[in-house]
């Protein structure tokens, strides 16, 4: 690591997470000023969209090399007053909170207090949506049922392909002039809406080259003043830079990463998409020019090194806007949740790793920050040395990168009807999630907690917790005759609940197409100019909207309980199971011990628990897959966390596992915490039990004690346990390597363990930034010694 990279990484690591009220301020400015009055919404987002574009502050950062700033400064974190307004009292929360806090100044909460709560309280889109839910949706999501993504952020969770790095803006705009020169008003009764998105389309792409320019004015400001000869001709370099991209396409390995920088930067400006965006297969998109730039003499590895240094630092210095209530316990972290993707196949199926894969993870390893997050893609395809390689960052013990099947990604996009072509281009995003990169707008629209409805369904459709009958009257549990009877009556309080939340998210996904469309981001992901039609409303070549299922380990050893014990060798009554989880085990001592002991688990290849975790699955996917939304897309399911295991478990009783009451329920596809005594390789085993290709992804967390990688032998071991997983059509996996005694004395003497980083679901965070329930749980996962 350079002296350069040095001063910016701490820069950034000491940097203070804030509320900027820059962004706000700007967009209540320009809707107050009635700028485009009796314009149409696209393109009064895309005034909008200037006007911020404009007038927000240029940051350019000491000895940086690629420039460009979400806030006025890193981390000075911008709010979104049109997609959700924080309260006064959210600011003071935020402020204040002893984990993730942001801290508000005295001119921020007077700015909100005077000017940006006043006009948009009452017409933000979160407003809308509140207003237009109906009451059996805020009943379930009050409950605790599911969460919505959208309540407080936009669409998103999309990624960058290659367009970008082939054309210039100016390129995009011949583009969109040839999409309105074809717009047919005769016969096309959309052709009037088509030629508003796209006029907006073509006035954010103006606009981010103005954007651009502006760095460029103000480095050649600064170069002027400079006195350092060396930095001199770097911030004119720069200037250069920015003058040519992104108008113009990029020619070198620093332009594209610069081009890059500010498209995310307009993606994240123009509204906060799940904070997700990110440039996807970087190692591909930069390859070409990498050897272009160093058969010409132009770059060297090492300077190469520096840029993607540099860069990193960019991501890191963008904490996630910040939430509040539900939401901010589903995704409680600063993280923005950018996934690079590094290897796979090429277009044609060939191994794509290169010489820029590795040097790209020796910087995730050299750099070892928590932003931009980091994956493989693995494939038969791929060498052992490129997956050794990825294991021996792993083994270091923070978290990245995960590991994901590139074979069993490309069956999951086929199957769902892509291109061969552009399954191959694709990859994962966020945590784990599977789509087509520049081609699809893929939606993740909030969790469900699938051991909660089980409770429902043990309450006959009552909430215990809520005292609202919330679910359908499926029967008395203490009248079921059979294991059949309760699975069929959990099969209809999940198609229930899948109703209220797929109606609830069509209504959603039709308030943000009429109110909020999204023109810059539509410029960028394939068909959306041709189509004349917005990222949002359908105009991507491929449209997905995700449901993501939580709790599968809690409800299938659950259910494995309930069938052992009442139905099978009934030696206790529902009667008792009931009053022992309403009493969370409160007098039934050893029957509690008996269940989380005695009883066989999820995550040990036992296929009297398995069984459970097939049936459930079925009942889920046959309960979302193939529901159509307004602007076409399918619904699908995952099977991910973030942090909301936390939030679910902390709304339901004790649970028939053997689950304390209000304590987190399983993440992802992981086994209950603890439950898995019989290795990694059991753990695999179980997890390929259901059909992965099915989803649009599956989180796998796996920990291992820092003593297991203690040489050769061992990291091979681990890549043949990967290998063996991808051989079943596992997704997805990850790895804590850390001992539970440093975690527990991290709690006590949080002040020794500042740097300490662990896998949380699909992502990674500090551990001294989690709450203690999410703490505990990770403690509480088994820490693998042996296979």
């Amino acid at each position: 690591m350079t002296p350069r990279i040095k001063k910016l990484r701490e820069q950034s690591l000491n940097a203070v997470n804030r509320i900027s009220a820059e962004r706000a301020l700007l967009i209540t400015e320009f809707y107050q000023s009635h700028q485009s009055l009796g314009d149409s919404v696209p393109m009064e987002r895309a005034k909008a969209f200037r006007y911020i574009m404009q007038r927000k502050a240029v940051c350019i950062n000491e000895d940086e090399l690629i420039v460009g700033e979400r806030g006025p400064a890193p981390k000075a974190t911008p709010t979104y007053p049109e997609i959700t307004v924080h309260s006064l009292q959210d600011l003071d929360i935020l402020d204040t909170r002893e984990k993730v806090w942001f801290r508000v100044d005295e001119e921020t909460r007077e700015a909100y207090k005077n000017i940006i709560i006043p006009f948009w309280e009452g017409k933000s889109n979160r407003d809308r949506i509140m207003q237009n839910m109906r009451p059996e949706w805020h009943d379930a999501f009050n409950a605790g049922i599911f969460t919505e993504f959208m309540e407080q952020r936009a669409p998103g969770h999309t990624v960058a392909g290659d367009k970008i790095y082939h054309k210039g803006m100016l390129d995009i705009i011949l583009d969109v002039k040839e999409s309105l020169a074809k717009l047919d008003f005769m016969n096309d009764p959309k052709a009037f809406d088509k030629q508003e998105e796209l006029k907006a389309m073509q006035h954010t792409a103006e606009t981010i080259i103005i954007y651009a320019r502006r760095h460029a004015d103000k480095l050649e400001e600064l170069s002027k003043a400079e006195t350092n000869a060396v930095r001199k001709a770097e911030l004119k370099e720069l200037a250069g830079i920015c003058r040519n991209v992104p108008a113009n396409a990029p020619q070198t390995f620093h332009e594209a990463l610069q081009y890059y920088w500010f498209v995310h930067l307009g993606v994240v400006t123009e509204l906060n998409p799940w904070d997700s965006f990110n440039p996807g297969r970087l190692d591909q998109h930069l390859y070409p020019f990498y050897q272009k730039d160093l058969a010409e003499g132009r770059l060297t590895k090492d300077r190469a090194i520096e840029i993607l240094e540099s860069f990193w630092v960019k991501f890191n210095n963008h904490p996630a806007p910040p939430k509040v209530g539900v939401t901010a316990q589903e995704s409680n972290t600063y993280t923005d949740f950018a996934l690079i993707n590094l290897g796979g196949v090429k277009a044609d199926g060939s191994d794509a790793v290169n010489e820029l894969s590795y040097i790209l993870l020796d910087v995730i390893e050299e750099m070892r920050i928590l932003q931009p997050s980091s994956m493989v893609q693995l494939s038969k395809k791929n060498p052992e040395s490129f997956i050794n390689r990825a294991v021996k960052i792993v083994k270091t013990g923070f978290g990245q990168p995960s590991i994901f099947n590139t074979d069993a990604i490309i069956q999951e996009l086929t199957r769902q009807g892509k291109d061969l072509i552009d399954a191959r281009n694709g990859g994962a995003s966020g945590c784990v999630e599977t789509g087509a990169f520049g081609t699809e707008s893929y939606i993740l629209t909030g969790y469900f907690n699938l051991p909660k409805i089980l409770e429902i369904t043990l309450h006959n459709g009552f909430d215990p917790r809520t005292q609202k009958q919330i679910g359908l009257q499926t029967g008395e549990p203490r009248e079921f005759r059979s294991m059949d009877d309760l699975m069929q009556a959990f099969g209809k309080q999940v198609n229930h609940f899948v109703d209220i939340k797929v109606k609830g998210s069509n209504i959603i996904e039709k308030i943000f197409a009429t109110h909020i469309p999204t023109p810059f981001l539509s410029l960028i992901i394939d068909d959306c100019v041709s189509s004349g039609t917005d990222y949002i409303n359908g105009g991507a070549r491929y449209n997905t909207n995700y449901i993501q299922g939580v709790g599968m380990g809690t409800i299938t050893d659950s259910l494995t309980a309930i069938k052992k014990y009442v139905f099978e060798e009934k030696t206790c009554s529902m009667e008792y199971f009931l009053s022992a989880l309403e009493n969370n085990f409160g007098g039934t001592e050893d029957f509690h011990y008996q269940l989380v002991y005695k009883t066989p688990k999820y995550g040990n290849d036992d296929d009297e628990a398995d069984a459970q975790l097939r049936q459930v699955f079925e009942i889920y996917y046959g309960a979302v897959n193939g529901r159509k939304s307004p602007r076409g897309a399918d619904y699908r399911i995952n099977l991910l966390p973030t942090t909301c295991h936390v939030y679910f478990g902390s709304v339901m009783q004790a649970s028939a596992d053997g689950r304390m009451a209000g304590t987190p329920v399983s993440e992802g596809i992981s086994p209950v915490q603890g439950a898995d005594q019989k290795g990694p390789t059991s753990v695999i085993k179980s997890a390929a039990k259901i059909d992965h290709l099915r989803t649009g992804g599956t989180l796998l967390n796996q920990k291992f004690a820092p003593s297991f990688f203690e040489d050769e032998a061992a990291i091979q071991k681990v890549s043949s346990l990967v290998r063996s997983y991808f051989r079943m059509d596992g997704h997805h996996i990850q790895f804590n390597v850390v001992n539970a005694d440093t975690l527990r004395d991290a709690q006590k003497h949080p002040e020794n363990y500042r740097d300490l980083i662990v896998r949380v679901a699909g992502y990674s965070d500090y551990f001294n930034d989690l709450g203690e329930d999410l703490q505990n749980e990770i403690i509480r996962r088994t820490e693998h010694e042996t296979f």
